[in-house]
């Protein structure tokens, strides 16, 4: 079986753009292996703290984007990425990953069944399926891709 890793990440805006501003990858066992802040590479008009958690603070010290992104890239090649909704993740590192390798629980049929088909919010999934509250009053990635990774291991083998 191959390696999985979770990742969740964290947008501000520049106008009418989403832009990365952290983003956070966990192990198998939930360990922290990657938690990084980047420098916006625009004028950020929106930090969206009261989702994001992020404040101009976090960013002022970041990393350059494609520093941040190559080290996404080498992490998670070849392996199993678990997150939800994957794809604003992906686009917003301007990666791809193989379809076949990617464990998107917010496309994941047993727990969209429950909402018609559509997508669960993971904070309702960690509730439901892990007894654990999350996204209490913000959002934080790292507690969020721990919530994902925890979730894919109790279904991992039913994947």
């Amino acid at each position: 079986m191959s390696r999985a890793l979770a990742i969740d990440c964290e947008m501000v805006a520049s106008g009418s753009m989403s832009l990365l501003a952290r983003v956070t990858i966990v192990d198998e066992n939930g360990r922290v292996i990657l938690d990084e802040y980047v420098k916006p590479s625009y004028v950020i008009t929106d930090y969206r703290s009261c989702y994001s958690g992020i404040k101009k603070s976090d960013l002022e010290n970041g990393s350059d984007f494609s520093i941040v992104r190559n080290k996404v890239a080498n992490l998670i090649n070849g392996c199993i990425l678990v997150g939800h909704s994957l794809h604003f993740d992906l686009d917003a590192l301007k990666l791809s990953h193989p379809d076949s390798n990617c464990r998107d629980l917010a496309k994941y049929e047993p727990f969209t069944r429950t909402n018609g088909g559509q997508p669960v919010a993971l904070k309702t999934l960690a509730r439901l399926y892990l007894g654990r509250t999350i996204q209490d009053g913000v959002h934080n990635s790292a507690e969020d891709a721990k919530a994902c990774m925890d979730l894919y291991r109790t279904r991992r083998y039913n994947w």
